[in-house]
C-alpha cells in the first residue's frame, strides 16, 4: 500500500510539474509577445499596429494554473519544520505530526475544488466569459478546480504517508 501511494504520488507530481511549466512558459511567451509588439509600435512610430489581445487576461489565468499545479507538485517539500518544537522528537514522529498537518492541505484542496466546481457550474449555467477575450468561463473553472483537486489528493497522500506510515515526506529526486 505505501509503495503504491508514493508510486502515485511521484505521477501526479509529474503531471503537475509539466502543467505548472508548460503554463510557466506560455505566460512567458505571451509577456514577450506583449512587450515585443508594444516596443515595434513605438520602434516603429504606429506604422506597425500589432497587440496580443487580452495578454493581462491570459497572464492571471495562467498564473493560476502554474502556481496550483506547482503547489501540487511539491506540497510534501513545501512545509517548514519548526525545530524548536520538534527538536526531541522521534523521526517517525515528527513525519506523524507533519502527516497530519498535511490533512489540513487535503482538507484545503477539497474546499477549493468543491467552490472551483461550483462556480464552473454556475458560469456555465449563466454563461459567464472573459472580459478580453470573451472566452467562457466555466472551462477556466474546471481546470482550477482540478488542479485543485490534484493539491488535495497529493496532500491526503503524503498525510497518510505521514500519520499512518510514519515515513518521510521527501520524494525522491528521479521524478
Amino acid at each position: 500500500m505505501q509503495a503504491f501511494l508514493e508510486r502515485a504520488s511521484r505521477w501526479l507530481a509529474l503531471v503537475c510539474r509539466v502543467v505548472a511549466g508548460l503554463a510557466l512558459v506560455a505566460l512567458l511567451a505571451v509577456t514577450i509577445a506583449d512587450v515585443g509588439t508594444r516596443y515595434l509600435y513605438r520602434l516603429t512610430e504606429g506604422a506597425i499596429a500589432l497587440r496580443v489581445t487580452g495578454s493581462v487576461e491570459l497572464v492571471s489565468y495562467l498564473m493560476l494554473c502554474s502556481l496550483l499545479a506547482a503547489m501540487a507538485a511539491n506540497v510534501e517539500k513545501s512545509q517548514v519544520v519548526v525545530e524548536a518544537f520538534s527538536h526531541g522528537l522521534a523521526p517517525a514522529l515528527k513525519h506523524r505530526l507533519h502527516g497530519l498537518y498535511l490533512l489540513g492541505f487535503a482538507a484545503l484542496g477539497l474546499v477549493l475544488f468543491l467552490g472551483l466546481l461550483d462556480s464552473a457550474a454556475a458560469a456555465t449555467r449563466h454563461g459567464e466569459i472573459t472580459q478580453d477575450l470573451r472566452l467562457p468561463m466555466g472551462p477556466i473553472y474546471q481546470v482550477a478546480a482540478t488542479l485543485s483537486l490534484l493539491l488535495g489528493l497529493r496532500s491526503l497522500i503524503h498525510a497518510l504517508l505521514g500519520a499512518v506510515f510514519g515515513v518521510a515526506q521527501e520524494v525522491s529526486g528521479g521524478e
